[in-house]
């Protein structure tokens, strides 16, 4: 997937996009609002509620509510993707 195509999925969902670059561990907390991730290349392994999944190229994770506690790892060869926050 590319920047341009993730950027307008993330719009039509009302997500303000920003990008990201994730080599190792992105121990967020919790953010100020509702966020969703769009996978461009490589892998990201996301904990949520307990739950812990590999999302790859292409892939849309479920958004993460406002205020849960999450963390994000990036995979072996790193992780492109965008971040939207609403």
């Amino acid at each position: 997937m590319n920047i341009r195509a993730g950027d307008q999925i993330l719009h039509s969902s009302g997500h303000e996009a920003l990008s990201g670059l994730g080599q190792r561990c992105d121990p967020r907390g919790n953010m100020h609002g509702d966020t969703a991730h769009i996978i461009l290349d490589g892998e990201m392994i996301l904990t949520c509620g307990g739950s812990t999944t590999t999302y790859r190229a292409g892939e849309r994770p479920p958004d993460v509510p406002a205020g849960a506690v999450h963390s994000a790892r990036m995979g072996p060869s790193g992780c492109r993707y965008l971040i939207g926050e609403k």
